[in-house]
């Protein structure tokens, strides 16, 4: 079913550039994001949790803040 959204110009910028990264179309690229949203899938934090189930809270704490670093992008590595 056709659905039509207003974005402001910056979001569709960054959906753009995210897509093009991604070597996806626009539309998968927002269907994925709405299905990981609506926990039709998993998502990189999900899958986490389910991975890091077996640590101690404080374990788990110091994996997160170990692989925070991911989630960083520096522009200068991708050109």
């Amino acid at each position: 079913m056709p659905m039509s959204l207003r974005l402001p110009t910056k979001k569709v910028s960054m959906i753009e550039k995210a897509a093009i990264k991604e070597k996806k179309s626009k539309t998968a690229f927002v269907i994925e994001a709405i299905d990981e949203k609506l926990g039709l899938v998993k998502n990189r934090e999900s899958a986490l949790r389910d991975f890091a189930g077996w640590l101690s809270s404080k374990e788990a704490e110091e994996l997160r803040r170990a692989t925070s670093v991911f989630e960083t992008i520096q522009e200068g590595d991708w050109k």
